[in-house]
């Protein structure tokens, strides 16, 4: 546990626990600024890039007898849902979370999404010509990318998130069918979204899957690396847009600071912090001020993907890629 708070931070009723999955770089100058702004002392818990999420979620479910946290930042969907059906979260409808699409928040207040980031393809300018660029996922299968793609492990993360979309979207059979295409044209399987993107900034790989956080890290370092946003044609299924969520743990021992910390995440001033940020988030508020290079998720294709499916299809959808990649 990180205490942002100064003094000792002995626990009190003038505190937040909160569990973040967001990278700590990125998060923790945001629970900074709510401290700042409210005197609320932040307690704050993150979790590591290879478990990303999971480790968390597994923590709150084996706590919710006597929950130890107020709020779950987490930094995709599905776990955040898992989370709900198995009631360690409650209901609270922040007046922040009007503002965000419909489709982006539970209808009865249980997460709501803000700060997206999208699940794209990172390249090496100096490998990868821009005529002989990939614009749909389903071109990596394909003998011209054999042994020069780089995927971080499906059983966590967006990865998974990813997987699971495809699952729900595609069918079981045809999605599957995909990874066993990846597999067989040898991709290789990292640790995690940052360590594809080191591996293809560094040039020991053409291109490779990561999210838009991590490639504009390697944007920013100057490594020459370029971003595609896939599925982007006419009758193509879109890129893949995945929220940070917010949800209220049920039973949290400060739960009207927990409230507070909600309603400043998903505030657009939050957003736009976000998206100024090196993470390059981007913002699901039309309000929401944001950097030129960050676009609206207006100008993205999205796929039109049921989050509550894809929830309920991760279990299954991470035992297929675990017999396909890893077996």
């Amino acid at each position: 546990m990180l205490a942002l708070c100064a003094g000792g931070c002995a626990r009190s009723g003038n505190e937040v626990v909160v569990y973040s999955s967001l990278d700590q770089v990125f998060s923790e100058p945001i629970l900074k600024d709510f401290q700042h702004a409210t005197g609320i002392r932040v307690r704050a818990v993150y979790d590591v890039e290879a478990t990303k999420t999971t480790g968390l979620v597994n923590r709150l479910i084996a706590e919710q007898p006597h929950p130890q946290a107020d709020v779950f930042w987490n930094s995709e969907i599905a776990r955040t849902i898992i989370l709900k059906d198995k009631g360690v979260l409650t209901p609270y409808t922040s007046a922040n979370a009007s503002e965000i699409p419909e489709h982006f928040k539970d209808p009865h207040g249980y997460w709501a999404g803000f700060a997206a980031r999208a699940r794209i393809l990172i390249y090496h300018k100096e490998l990868v010509a821009e005529d002989h660029l990939p614009r749909s996922i389903f071109e990596l299968t394909s003998p011209a990318w054999r042994g020069k793609v780089a995927l971080a492990n499906p059983l966590f993360g967006t990865t998974s998130t990813q997987v699971a979309s495809l699952s729900v979207l595609l069918g079981r059979e045809k999605a599957e069918q995909f990874l066993r295409g990846l597999k067989a044209n040898a991709v290789a399987m990292v640790d995690g979204n940052s360590t594809s993107r080191d591996m293809v900034a560094a040039g020991e790989m053409p291109i490779g899957f990561t999210d838009t956080d991590d490639a504009h890290v390697a944007i920013v370092n100057g490594k020459p690396v370029g971003v595609i946003y896939p599925d982007q044609g006419e009758g193509q299924i879109g890129t893949l847009l995945i929220p940070n969520t917010v949800g209220l743990i049920k039973g949290g021992p400060h739960p009207d600071n927990g409230k507070r910390l909600i309603d400043y995440l998903l505030s657009k001033e939050t957003e736009s912090k976000l998206a100024f940020a090196s993470s390059a988030q981007i913002p699901l508020r039309d309000d929401a001020q944001r950097p030129p290079h960050v676009p609206s998720y207006r100008q993205i294709r999205v796929m039109d993907v049921d989050f509550e499916q894809v929830a309920h299809r991760l279990n299954e959808s991470a035992a297929a890629a675990q017999e396909i990649f890893i077996r």
